[in-house]
C-alpha cells in the first residue's frame, strides 16, 4: 500500500547500482571527480555504497559514454579533457539542438510554451543572482540551464533526439563546470532572446542566437586557461 503522501504514479526507487551510477556520473559532470582522477574501486565502494562488481559494471557503462577511460589491468580513470574534444562536443550540440529547435518551434503547443516560460523564469532568476556576484549555486545554475534548453526542444517529437541531446549537453556542461564559465549579461541576454523567439515561433532567430551562445561559451571557457 502506498503511503498517504506518496504520488499515485511515483517512480520506483532506484536500485543501489543505479543510484551509484547516477551519483558517480553527476560527480564527473560537475567536476567533483576531476579529469584523469584514478577511480579506485575500494575508495568508490566506501563513497558510493556499491559492491566492487557493481562498480566495475558502472565504470564500464560510463566508459561507453566517454566519461571514464578503462585502462585495462590498471583500472579506470575519469576521462581527460581537451580543446579539440570541447569543440567537437559543441559542434555536435549545435547540430542536434538546432534541428530540434526547428521541429519543436513548429509543433509546440500551449503546454510547451508553459514549460519554456517556467524553465526560463528559474534560469533568469538565478542568473540575476550570479550577475550580482553570488556564485554559491553554480551547480543549480547549470541544472536550470539544462532544463531551459531541454524545454526549448521538448516538442520536437523525438525521444531519441532528446536523449542524444541530453547526453551531449552533459559533456558540454562538464567543460563549463571545469572552467567555471559564466558569461554574465551576454549569456542572460541570449537566453532571453531564445525564450522570446520560442513564443514568437521564430526558429531562424533562435538558431542564430544559439550559435553565438554555444560558440561564445566555448571561447569563454578556453580563455580561462583551464582546458588544454
Amino acid at each position: 500500500m502506498k503511503h498517504a503522501d506518496e504520488p499515485l504514479h511515483a517512480e520506483p526507487l532506484p536500485t543501489i547500482g543505479e543510484s551509484a551510477y547516477r551519483r558517480i556520473r553527476s560527480d564527473i559532470i560537475f567536476g567533483r571527480l576531476p579529469p584523469r582522477q584514478k577511480l579506485k574501486l575500494e575508495r568508490l565502494r566506501d563513497s558510493y555504497g556499491a559492491s566492487i562488481s557493481t562498480l566495475r559494471e558502472i565504470l564500464n557503462r560510463l566508459s561507453s559514454e566517454s566519461l571514464v577511460v578503462a585502462e585495462g589491468q590498471r583500472g579506470f580513470e575519469v576521462a581527460p579533457v581537451s580543446v579539440e574534444n570541447l569543440r567537437e562536443i559543441a559542434a555536435l550540440r549545435l547540430l542536434l539542438e538546432g534541428h530540434a529547435l526547428e521541429e519543436s518551434f513548429s509543433a509546440g503547443d500551449m503546454e510547451w510554451e508553459g514549460r519554456v516560460v517556467a524553465a526560463h523564469h528559474k534560469l533568469a532568476s538565478l542568473e540575476r543572482r550570479m550577475r550580482a556576484g553570488d556564485r554559491s549555486e553554480t551547480e543549480l545554475w547549470k541544472r536550470y540551464d539544462w532544463e531551459f534548453h531541454q524545454a526549448l526542444i521538448s516538442a520536437c517529437g523525438s525521444s531519441v533526439l532528446m536523449e542524444t541531446h541530453a547526453a551531449v549537453f552533459d559533456k558540454y556542461l562538464r567543460y563549463q563546470m571545469i572552467a567555471l564559465s559564466f558569461r554574465g549579461d551576454i549569456a542572460a541576454e541570449e537566453h532571453q532572446i531564445m525564450h522570446d523567439s520560442a513564443l514568437e515561433r521564430d526558429a531562424a532567430r533562435a538558431r542564430e542566437v544559439l550559435v553565438r551562445h554555444v560558440e561564445g561559451g566555448v571561447e569563454h571557457a578556453l580563455a580561462t586557461g583551464t582546458i588544454r
